[in-house]
């Protein structure tokens, strides 16, 4: 037991040995976190990179989602208008030919009074 108990007590110092720092570290730590560093900003400026992109889709895709909801809206108000026009432009048409049937009567009325009125004579022309 008495090897057991050395081996753990040598662990305790290892352990306490590095974690008071008395051990040095390797030559190439200060290469590899130099490097790590410079890695680490490179990944900071492709995540920039990638969220700024990613906002910019999403202001994008807020811009198309108002331009569709507004041409929504204009396209209805188009359409009630259109039909105004329309149902004012066959009121229009349907006056129209109604003053044309009273014209066209009014005339054959008037054609059929004045033959009955000079019974078929016609009056001289006067050369004065």
């Amino acid at each position: 037991m008495a090897g057991g108990t050395r081996r753990w007590g040598l662990g305790l110092v290892a352990v306490l040995c590095l974690a008071s720092g008395c051990v040095e570290p390797p030559e190439d730590a200060e290469a590899r976190l130099a490097e790590l560093q410079a890695e680490e900003e490179l990944m900071d400026e492709a995540l920039d990179e990638v969220e700024t992109r990613l906002l910019g889709n999403q202001a994008m895709m807020h811009l198309w989602a108002e331009l569709g909801r507004r041409h929504q809206e204009v396209s209805a108000i188009q359409c009630r208008v259109s039909d105004e026009h329309l149902m004012g432009m066959a009121k229009h048409y349907a006056r129209m030919e109604e003053k044309a049937r009273r014209i066209k009567k009014s005339r054959s009325m008037a054609a059929v009074d004045s033959t009955v009125l000079t019974s078929g004579k016609r009056e001289p022309l006067s050369n004065n």
